[in-house]
């Protein structure tokens, strides 16, 4: 009996890791096709729908972070993109040269509509004189949705500042990082993406518990009354 169950909770463990990371790849790739649908509408805006979008920004806009609209159509702007390196990177030594911190340095760049995500991360590099390829960073768009944080990694071709057109000027809802490429499963996450897997956790802990509960009650339940016919007086 006992080996069976052994047996069992082994089969709910399998399932509840592979439920795990089949969710953050689901919530992954769901944000991808956002990031996608937002290419999309990039193509199709005219000059009269950037103009009343960045009305709009400007008017929601609390940190004097405003946007500028050019006749021909290019708009510029703000960005803050927090790094989340792992380790520091390799930089020029030079005097009075601020190094980027591993975690948690959030930095303002004033770009163009027309600056890649490429283009953000040699400017970022730059900005530090970080000796570095810029193929080694990877610039990634955080969502904040309800309760939940999705991080999805823009392609090089991406425009950030379209991004933060569309979502608003709140970092709350979009935000920025920069992460290395090559780092470890668990550091590949950020904070408010590990909390979510806790919570996961938490919540299929709960429910396991529960389950054992109720079937260890029903067992004793069924020895109580096998009992209880043993010992009842013929």
């Amino acid at each position: 009996f006992f080996l069976r169950e052994r047996e069992r909770e082994r089969e709910r463990e399998n399932f509840f890791f592979k439920y795990l990371f089949f969710s953050y790849w689901r919530t992954q790739h769901l944000c991808l096709y956002d990031v996608e649908k937002e290419k999309e509408i990039h193509n199709y805006l005219s000059k009269e729908e950037i103009k009343e979008k960045v009305h709009k920004y400007n008017l929601a806009v609390t940190d004097k972070l405003k946007m500028t609209l050019n006749s021909n159509g290019i708009y510029t702007g703000f960005i803050k993109v927090q790094m989340e390196l792992c380790r520091p990177p390799q930089t020029l030594p030079s005097a009075g040269t601020v190094t980027p911190s591993s975690i948690g340095c959030v930095n303002t760049l004033h770009i163009s509509s027309t600056n890649t995500v490429g283009e953000v991360i040699e400017a970022l590099l730059k900005k530090f004189l970080v000796t570095e390829s810029p193929a080694k960073f990877a610039l990634y768009k955080r969502c904040h949705r309800e309760d939940q944080v999705y991080a999805c990694k823009l392609s090089d071709r991406e425009h950030p500042l379209y991004l933060r057109l569309v979502a608003g000027p709140r970092t709350d809802t979009l935000s920025f990082v920069l992460r290395e490429h090559e780092i470890g499963e668990w550091e590949a996450f950020s904070l408010p993406e590990l909390q979510n897997f806790l919570r996961i956790l938490d919540k299929e802990e709960d429910e396991q518990l529960q389950n054992l509960k109720r079937r260890y009650a029903a067992y004793r339940l069924k020895l109580e009354e096998a009992l209880g016919e043993v010992w009842k007086p013929g």
